[in-house]
């Protein structure tokens, strides 16, 4: 396995590389599992595979860490732990995907992200799969008091089947910014995002974009659970490309205490014929149109400006 520069954590299958980097401490699970008491917490059983990083000080490039799919029939099983200290600003990267598209491989994930107090965190996590692979991706955040996290999960290549499930749990002052896009061709897509508003004052925000085409089913379940007097907000947006494909978007609010305010917005409709109608005035061909769209909606580039009005999303409906 040749040395790759600027990546953290490397997994190709089940080998593993680990470039050391200042500031941080960078371990297998298995390995921090042995060495620190307070690790073994986190678990019922020591994991098999995946990384530890403990983020001691404030690091001014992304932490980058990769976990490929390479080898036809692969079976990847991992437990990730990161844990960023009081104080601490860090930015992460993550990208797990196959190299080829016909692996028939099977990656199950699951992270847990620890932001201890005042501890500010963006996330950006990456997925690209094959068309018969099979995916199951968990994770947990963990937001202490007055930790703040912005944390965006795209999927714009999705596999034969793949289940998504993500729990946040928010502390007093604790703020969450969680954005979720998903872009499916093919396949079977199940998204569940639970919210826990678990402090005085916290602050939850919940976006989900999606977009079928073709044979694909995306079927997301969104739940905000307002246990302390915070404030949270889900909003599921979707795009139906194709008769034959389907979109499901069940937002949910609980709501536990008198003084917390959870509001939701959902909405799952097909491309404005006006917006299609303009962008093939202006020499675009109906694919060209669609995809322009279908990119300014999953947020990838600039707003479409038509005379010179900024389009938002819900417009594009």
């Amino acid at each position: 396995m040749k040395n790759v520069k600027h990546v953290s954590y490397l997994q190709l299958d089940n080998d593993v590389q680990i470039h050391e980097e200042k500031d941080l401490i960078i371990l297998p699970i298995t390995k921090a599992f042995d060495t620190y008491d307070w690790v073994r917490g986190f678990y019922c059983k020591k994991p098999e595979n995946g990384y530890f990083i403990w983020v001691k000080k404030s690091v001014d490039k992304p932490i980058i860490t990769n976990i490929l799919m390479c080898s036809m029939y692969v079976v990847q099983n991992t437990n990730n732990l990161v844990v960023v200290e009081k104080n601490v600003e860090a930015k992460l990267q993550s990208v797990c995907a196959a190299r080829k598209k016909y692996l028939y491989g099977k990656h199950s994930g699951e992270t847990k992200i620890v932001a201890k107090e005042n501890a500010m965190i963006e996330i950006n996590n990456f997925h690209s799969w094959g068309k018969y692979d099979t995916v199951e991706s968990s994770m947990e955040l963990i937001l202490k008091e007055n930790a703040q996290v912005s944390y965006n999960n795209k999927c714009h290549e999705v596999p034969m089947q793949m289940n998504i499930r993500n729990s946040n749990y928010l502390d007093k002052k604790a703020s969450l910014n969680f954005v979720t896009t998903v872009l499916a061709e093919r396949g079977k897509v199940d998204m569940y995002d639970d919210t826990y508003l678990n402090g005085k004052d916290a602050n939850g925000i919940s976006r989900v974009r999606m977009i079928s085409r073709y044979k694909s089913q995306i079927n997301a379940y969104s739940n905000m659970i307002g246990n302390e007097a915070g404030i949270g907000h889900l909003d599921c947006m979707g795009l139906l490309l194709s008769d034959s494909g389907s979109i499901v978007a069940e937002p949910k609010l609980v709501n536990r205490n008198k003084d917390a305010s959870l509001t939701h917005e959902a909405s799952v409709g097909k491309i404005s014929e006006d917006i299609l109608n303009y962008l093939r005035s202006r020499g675009l061909t109906e694919d060209q149109a669609i995809d322009l769209v279908v990119t300014g909606f999953l947020g990838e580039e600039e707003e479409i400006v038509i005379d010179g009005s900024n389009i938002q999303s819900k417009q594009y409906m």
